[in-house]
């Protein structure tokens, strides 16, 4: 955390300002994150704000990347039904959080702090899912081919960033997720070592 010298930052105060941030990103936007907004219902001074972060893309970063919006599920027993379970999460309106997070998207194109809350956010947690899921099949036995997890990641995210940027509540039905696992998903982590074909890592 950003702070100047002098007192000691309150705690209470800094959680009570990122919780206003997250509120104000859910439902207004980043484009209405400002200190004045966050001041009033925080009920706090500006000068307490920017003794925190210099910026509202430094409090934004850190408002979005102190939550992870990915975790590993719970083992299903096959590759398929941690997939299965990791997308579950498709068929959900976006919450809170992730509202705020969506929010941010399009200015993270050309503003690395609010990069680095999504980085913190989904991007990270979201490989270290990836990850865990495939090193699962591997106990199992299930036949994984190792070069293909990066891409396995990639397509995922694409679809995460699908559900933050689309119309609508970002929510699809079971049908189309089990039919996104099924034809997308798990082809991709195991088509490869049924084969023996070479496809590239990543995209």
């Amino acid at each position: 955390m950003t702070g100047t010298p002098g007192r000691p930052l309150s705690s209470e105060l800094s959680e009570q300002l990122l919780s206003v941030a997250v509120d104000i990103l859910a439902e207004e936007g980043w484009g209405r994150l400002n200190s004045d907004r966050i001041a009033a219902r925080a009920r706090a001074g500006k000068a307490g704000i920017y003794r925190r972060w210099p910026t509202m893309a430094a409090l934004a970063r850190h408002a979005i990347g102190r939550v992870a919006l990915v975790s590993p599920p719970d083992d299903g027993g096959s590759l398929r039904a941690d997939l299965l379970a990791l997308a579950d999460r498709w068929t959900h309106p976006l919450d809170r959080e992730e509202r705020a997070a969506a929010s941010i998207v399009g200015a993270a194109r050309h503003e690395e702090e609010l990069r680095a809350g999504l980085d913190a956010a989904l991007v990270r947690p979201l490989a270290a899912a990836v990850t865990e899921i495939a090193e699962r099949a591997e106990a199992r036995g299930e036949r994984v081919d190792p070069d293909r997890i990066a891409l396995l990641g990639s397509v995922l995210e694409a679809f995460w960033w699908q559900r933050y940027t689309a119309a609508g509540d970002g929510a699809m039905t079971p049908a189309q997720v089990e039919q996104v696992v099924d034809d997308v998903l798990t082809p991709i982590a195991v088509t490869a070592a049924r084969t023996g074909g070479s496809v590239p890592a990543s995209v």
